[in-house]
């Protein structure tokens, strides 16, 4: 939540010392500031010891979950026309995530995922040559194994992008986070 670490700095106030005045853990602070949203106690408790209503720190945190779901949609979306060149699909949302400050889980989360297929591809594109190169088989099917790779990740993006336009951030798939 920027808001609260905004309220915060304006007020000259270290996450120790609006910890101690609110009663609220220095770790529950860290977490709302970095986006997790805070329980109503939580959040009651932090308003009344900052002086404003919830609605201040509840407000901010809406306009900012729907921009950063905006971001979110971009940087699944970068990956879409570099599935063929994999480590484009990584660096082009890397650099969104880097360039707007959009260093969220949610975004970790669909880095990850690319990471992991494109080691995938890379393995599968290695099976590939081996069984060309080593064992000879000559078959036009092995080289259907890297496209079919790459459709599917395609189908994966725009999957996730379907879940990430109705919100569903936890059901972004596959449940993968190595970030």
């Amino acid at each position: 939540m920027v808001k609260l670490l905004l309220l915060r700095e304006k007020l000259n106030l270290t996450q120790d010392e609006l910890s101690e005045k609110s009663g609220v853990s220095v770790r529950t602070i860290q977490r709302i500031e970095a986006g997790q949203v805070p329980s109503g106690y939580t959040l009651k408790t932090l308003a009344k010891s900052l002086d404003i209503c919830e609605a201040d720190l509840r407000d901010t945190h809406e306009d900012r979950s729907g921009q950063d779901l905006k971001w979110t949609k971009v940087i699944n979306l970068s990956s879409l026309p570099f599935v063929i060149l994999p480590p484009l699909n990584l660096f082009i949302p890397l650099i969104i995530i880097f360039a707007k400050k959009q260093d969220t889980p949610a975004n970790r989360k669909l880095i990850s995922i690319q990471v992991i297929w494109t080691l995938i591809g890379i393995l599968l594109l290695i099976l590939v040559l081996v069984l060309n190169d080593w064992y000879g088989v000559r078959s036009r099917q092995t080289m259907l194994i890297p496209l079919v790779w790459t459709i599917a990740n395609a189908i994966n993006i725009l999957a996730n992008a379907v879940k990430i336009s109705k919100g569903q951030l936890s059901r972004i798939s596959p449940p993968i986070s190595i970030l």
